[in-house]
């Protein structure tokens, strides 16, 4: 390469890098209403973040179960007593109602209060057997902090979804950088200020936010954190991973679903088509968790579709304080969702409840398609709107086969009086509800996490916490056996022909 050609590559990057926004502004995605602007950081910003939380990390970690627990409560208490606040900006810069975002506050709250008081019951030093041979040994493992944790959030469930990344990797000890989406901004940044002010007498850095669009968060995986934690699509999720397998730093990946529910013969029809109308449509259809594809048996698929149309006819979209959901978040979600609603069409669906022109941004009505080809996007990738798509099987086994058979795998749903249980156990998904939708959500104890393309790794529940941490094992030899230097040069040939005489009597009379 020449000099006139460096030369020339310097001053395009720098041209670039001079031409990137510094600042993101936060709109109101039912009015395009500025709400807040917020500066971007850049690479060097990123890497100072991580730094900052760098050097809290020994202060933060070397705090016991008992503090920490304490100052994760002291962020609940302070979330709590500006909850009408937070609720009115979650409606502003997410779009959803204020009842939901209340109930989206009220559960990550439930999950922040299940790290803190369960994270040393979890991760205390836990005495393990040594076994026969090594019987003059005491064996342990601690689950140790990783350090710095780099969580990248979504925009759908702004506080709860990555509350179970931050919440759970603060209980175990780590400090985090925590970049919330580009459409949820001061959202995150919120929560972030929330912990700073509930704990003055904490160092700098425990709690650390930046602000940015896809670039931002590419540098935070660059940047040396020891874990990345992302929720979002599938497509950046395996982004994220490659970047991350250049420096071997872990990825905790919470993706795309296409939650599948079955509906058995022996359901409760009422129940099961309220649980389907609220799973689709809820928070716009914009819930990885949500539900998308419907499996019902033939025997009851009439009175099943006529309750969910029933029920739809009645739900709609707004701002105000009678709508149902609110706006699509995202612009851009606008254009798949309706894209998916024609593909469903054009493979042999029918619309019994809305359609294409259901689509008026920034709203999307209810909608529903029945006995659409699977080979459609609208029944093979993730809508993330509030449309469903109801397929009539002749038995379980089908509906099973059917559900199955997406490259995703993150929650999905039965409903049976006397065969859910048994029915759920068949489902490849990370999480099933049993005559319920998103129950498992709710319940902080239960791991979430998906198989397939919708990710690696467990958030909440005993998982969550050793998922922000690296176990330690540790041998301690409390007194020497003679003749039985097992790791050493001074083993004996007696001490040899005892092992053969001992180790069958120990391995070989297994049948």
């Amino acid at each position: 390469m020449s000099t006139t050609e460096s030369t020339a590559g310097t001053a395009s990057a720098q041209a670039a890098e001079s031409a990137r926004p510094t600042e993101l502004s936060s709109l109101n995605p039912a009015t395009g209403e500025v709400i807040a602007t917020h500066p971007i950081a850049d690479d060097d910003a990123v890497r100072a973040a991580v730094a900052k939380a760098r050097a809290a990390a020994a202060t933060w970690g070397g705090l016991s179960f008992a503090d920490r627990k304490r100052a994760l409560l002291r962020w609940s208490s302070r979330l709590v007593a500006r909850a009408d606040e937070f609720c009115d900006l979650i409606h502003a810069e997410n779009g959803k109602p204020r009842d939901d975002a209340y109930l989206e506050l009220m559960l990550a709250l439930e999950h922040i209060a299940w790290a803190a008081k369960n994270a040393e019951k979890v991760l205390k030093p836990k005495k393990v057997s040594p076994g026969a041979l090594m019987s003059n040994f005491a064996a342990s493992i601690e689950q140790r902090p990783l350090g710095v944790v780099g969580v990248i959030g979504p925009w759908n469930y702004p506080v709860y979804t990555p509350n179970g990344s931050l919440a759970y990797a603060l209980a175990a000890g780590n400090t985090v950088v925590f970049k919330p989406s580009e459409y949820s901004t001061a959202i995150g940044n919120f929560v972030g200020q929330a912990f700073v002010d509930a704990n003055p007498d904490l160092p700098e850095g425990v709690f650390v936010t930046i602000n940015g669009f896809g670039a931002t968060g590419a540098a935070l995986v660059r940047a040396g954190v020891d874990k990345i934690a992302f929720t979002g699509s599938t497509a950046t999720g395996k982004k994220i991973m490659a970047a991350a397998a250049e420096t071997l730093t872990p990825v905790l990946l919470e993706c795309g679903g296409k939650d599948a529910v079955i509906v058995a013969a022996d359901a409760d029809i009422a129940a099961a088509a309220d649980a389907v109308a609220y799973g689709a449509t809820m928070n716009s259809g914009q819930t990885c968790a949500g539900v998308e594809r419907v499996y019902v048996d033939k025997s009851i698929r009439e009175p099943f579709l006529a309750e969910v149309k029933k029920i739809l006819s009645n739900v709609h979209a707004g701002s105000d304080d009678k709508a149902s959901y609110g706006p699509m978040t995202m612009p851009s979600q606008i254009d798949i969702v309706r894209r998916h609603i024609e593909s469903a069409l054009a493979n042999g669906g029918t619309a019994v409840l809305g359609g294409p022109e259901s689509v008026h941004a920034p709203y999307i009505e209810p909608v529903v398609l029945v006995d659409v080809d699977e080979s459609s996007d609208a029944v093979s990738e993730e809508t993330f709107g509030p449309t469903v798509t109801i397929r009539t099987v002749e038995n379980i086994d089908e509906a099973v086969d059917l559900a199955n058979n997406s490259k995703y795998g993150l929650g999905s749903a039965v409903y049976s009086r006397k065969h859910g249980l048994e029915i759920a156990r068949r489902l490849r998904a990370g999480a099933t509800s049993v005559n319920s939708v998103l129950g498992f959500a709710a319940i902080a104890s239960l791991p979430f996490g998906g198989v397939g393309d919708s990710g690696i790794g467990r958030i909440h529940g005993a998982p969550g916490l050793l998922e922000f941490t690296s176990p330690h094992s540790i041998a301690v030899q409390r007194f020497t056996i003679p003749g039985m230097a097992l790791l050493s040069y001074k083993r004996t040939d007696s001490t040899m022909k005892l092992l053969r005489k001992v180790v069958p009597l120990l391995h070989g009379r297994n049948k």
